[in-house]
């Protein structure tokens, strides 16, 4: 078990190389914030993890959701990048079963964002397009948890300047939906407006090709979720590591974070990224610590 800490600013960062298991059970209850991660998916990262049968995903998975239930605060959220995989002609559903245990364990699923992909891979199947988007799934322990919904607002776009100049009596009171879902609409409360909230589809590119990892998702989207359900000196975790981005996120906007990688190749690039684009680009002195943790003293990292 090896553990790297840089302090930036008043945050730490820790980077664990080793089974996200092993440091997971040693981390207190109720402890962390927020969880964003994307966990090797089914049989698609068989060069760098090896790959996991779609049949056998739902029973890989749960013990290490157990845990992130146990150590997520009672007001923190869980966002689980994810897709199914397409086997035999049609698509597998380990995602879908995967949620049905997961709130067996008392998860809720409160959520799902969709990741859309501008730059997905072309392509050509006989019997479907190509894959460009992917699940954030949105988990939580309780029904009120933190979410700071003015922090990810977005300018409310060009389109209301022609829409919102000339209102139509039924623009200005509340106009319910003709198909009676109760759902309804006042134009005339957009006006003056300059801000909005966004919707749950996030449109942003994908960064694998020059971040030596077979799935990197861009810095965005972490800081994106890190922005809408933390506020600073928060403690984020991510137990599938990966190329660092989400502790890179993290302390670039003032939170606490700790990651999980099983393999010391891609532990090694995570720092090396933490480096490069936290500690240099911004031209300050981190200082970091090394520490070789066995196996039998791991309980002391966090008591």
């Amino acid at each position: 078990m090896k553990k790297q800490t840089f302090n930036y600013k008043n945050t730490y960062a820790d980077f664990y190389l080793g089974d996200c298991m092993n440091v997971l059970k040693k981390i207190p209850n109720n402890n962390v914030s927020l969880i964003v991660t994307s966990p090797p998916y089914s049989d698609q990262r068989k060069i760098t993890y090896g790959g996991i049968h779609p049949d056998k995903y739902v029973e890989w998975f749960l013990p290490k959701s157990e845990q992130l239930l146990r150590v997520l605060k009672p007001d923190g959220t869980f966002i689980l990048n994810i897709k199914e995989k397409v086997v035999n002609g049609e698509r597998h559903t380990y995602v879908l079963d995967l949620i049905n245990e997961m709130r067996k364990q008392g998860w809720l699923w409160t959520e799902e964002f969709i990741w859309h992909k501008k730059n997905c891979h072309p392509g050509k199947w006989p019997n479907r397009f190509r894959d460009a988007w992917e699940r954030l799934l949105q988990f939580n322990k309780d029904k009120k948890f933190n979410m700071y919904q003015e922090n990810v607002m977005v300018p409310v776009g060009d389109w209301a300047k022609t829409r919102l100049k000339n209102l139509s009596e039924t623009d200005k009171k509340r106009d319910n939906s003709r198909v009676g879902s109760g759902f309804g609409k006042n134009v005339s409360k957009w006006v003056g407006r300059e801000m909005v909230y966004p919707a749950n589809v996030l449109h942003l590119a994908t960064e694998s090709n020059n971040k030596s990892h077979s799935a990197t998702f861009p810095l965005s989207l972490p800081s994106w979720f890190i922005k809408l359900f933390t506020k600073e000196n928060d403690l984020i975790l991510d137990p599938f590591l990966g190329s660092g981005t989400t502790l890179i996120a993290s302390s670039l906007l003032g939170r606490n974070s700790i990651g999980i990688e099983i393999l010391d190749n891609y532990f090694n690039i995570g720092i090396q990224r933490f480096q490069q684009e936290v500690v240099n680009k911004n031209n300050l002195v981190s200082r970091s610590k090394i520490d070789i943790i066995p196996q039998n003293q791991l309980s002391l990292v966090y008591g």
